[in-house]
């Protein structure tokens, strides 16, 4: 701490971070050449000088760091760190003695007061995922916080910060007793197999939980359902345990037919029954056009970035081309589930 550099802020950004926005953009920072080496602290004051915050230096998408604590004084220390996982794991109690949901996230980055950090709960298995080396830095605050404050069969990570911001293929057991994977989890009583050492996915993504639900509850009931870059299919599984009449599930990962059939397998579905295709869903769509295929349900989660041999595909820029196909090939009065992972996406139709 008797080392941090100060870093001064450009006046245009001071009021966001003095409101409470944690992220430190790259613009923001006047002098910013003083940064070495990711990971080290950082106090940012305003051009009169005065306090607004300590972080850490670490590259993540537009940002070069976080900021930790708005108290000038707080060491940035293990009881720190210990402090803000103890206060993430109390508000997912609920969670904790809900037997129909074991699977979930516990730690929610920056809205749980660390940028950069994430950890997910699978059953008794803990993973956790490092969005830029500058936080990786910490993990030995992160990890004895861990083993302190919870019980788990075994802890995962997952290293998101390559030159690209994309996983680090490695070995990502770090202690604990080596799962045997794919366990299976639940999620609102649907099960899902999972495996958290098998690159960088795991078979299912924990922040749609609410849209399965709200699809397996009130829209998949006699409906013809499409899943487009559908992964392993976990919103066709909702789809069909809802009461849809037929599911399609499109993804050009060769892999996504083996764990799609997984994932139907694993509640009792007949995956002989539903309809799953490795391909383009560009592609797929132009193939439905073509056969005047139309949906009541789609569902739209792709990929922020994807690129094939022949095109490449972004939702800051191809988002409203896909809604368009889509509509095309949905029934009148039907429904479209859209979203995106692309935190600077906005609405552009």
């Amino acid at each position: 701490m008797t080392n941090m550099i100060t870093l001064r802020v450009d006046p245009k950004y001071t009021m966001d971070l003095n409101r409470g926005y944690s992220l430190i953009l790259k613009d923001a920072i006047q002098n910013k050449e003083l940064l070495e080496s990711e990971g080290e602290l950082i106090r940012l004051v305003d051009q009169h000088n005065r306090y607004i915050g300590t972080g850490y230096y670490g590259h993540q998408n537009k940002g070069i760091g976080w900021i930790l604590t708005t108290k000038e004084h707080e060491l940035i220390d293990q009881a720190f760190f210990t402090k803000k996982v103890k206060v993430a794991l109390s508000h997912r109690e609920d969670f904790y003695q809900n037997s129909q949901t074991t699977a979930f996230r516990v730690f929610n980055g920056e809205g749980d007061g660390i940028g950069g950090l994430a950890i997910d709960y699978f059953d008794g298995y803990y993973m956790v995922s490092w969005y830029s080396e500058g936080i990786y830095s910490f993990k030995e605050y992160i990890y004895k916080a861990l083993n302190e404050l919870v019980e788990y069969k075994a802890i995962y990570e997952k290293k998101r910060f390559d030159t690209k911001g994309q996983y680090i293929d490695q070995d990502d057991f770090v202690m604990g007793t080596e799962g045997d994977f794919p366990i299976i989890v639940k999620e609102n009583g649907m099960n899902f197999a999972v495996d958290l050492n098998d690159g960088a996915m795991t078979g299912i993504f924990l922040d749609q939980r609410d849209v399965r639900r709200a699809i397996r509850d009130h829209y998949a009931k006699d409906m013809n359902m499409l899943n487009t870059f559908s992964y392993t299919g976990a919103f066709s599984v909702a789809a069909a345990l809802g009461g849809a009449t037929k599911t399609t599930s499109v993804d050009l990962a060769k892999r996504s037919l083996a764990k799609t059939i997984e994932q139907f397998s694993v509640n009792g579905i007949d995956y002989e029954a539903q309809d799953i295709k490795v391909m383009d869903v560009f592609h797929y769509f132009k193939y439905a056009e073509k056969h005047d295929l139309k949906f009541d349900l789609v569902v739209l989660d792709p990929p922020s970035f994807a690129r094939t041999k022949k095109a490449t595909f972004s939702t800051a820029k191809d988002y409203p081309k896909l809604l368009a196909d889509t509509i095309a090939i949905t029934e009148k009065n039907g429904v479209i589930v859209a979203s995106t992972n692309n935190a600077s996406f906005y609405e552009k139709i």
